[in-house]
């Protein structure tokens, strides 16, 4: 299922361990700190498991949401909608 996956986390290194976690598993960067891309309900678990682990609770905030995709093909996606540096061609052909 196609998984957004958003955060804010105040710590440069965890925020980098985050980043890579998101890409291991086979997300799309979109934005810095904001990826997308297909997984598995295992996967999409396993993910927020990571994330949880390295960040503070007190100050961090990570939202893992699942979308299926008739409501992503109803997004709307105005002016720079994505940073065209980061997102590869598989998810700039699923954005446009």
């Amino acid at each position: 299922m196609l998984t957004w996956v958003l955060y804010d986390i105040v710590n440069d290194r965890a925020r980098d361990k985050a980043a890579k976690a998101c890409l291991r598993i086979g997300l799309y960067r979109v934005q810095k700190s904001v990826f997308l891309g297909t997984l598995t309900e295992n996967e999409r678990d396993e993910l927020a498991l990571r994330l949880e682990s390295l960040i503070d609770s007190g100050s961090d905030s990570v939202y893992v949401f699942p979308m299926c995709r008739p409501d992503f093909d109803k997004a709307v996606l105005l002016g720079q909608a994505f940073d065209e540096k980061l997102v590869s061609d598989d998810l700039r052909t699923l954005l446009l």
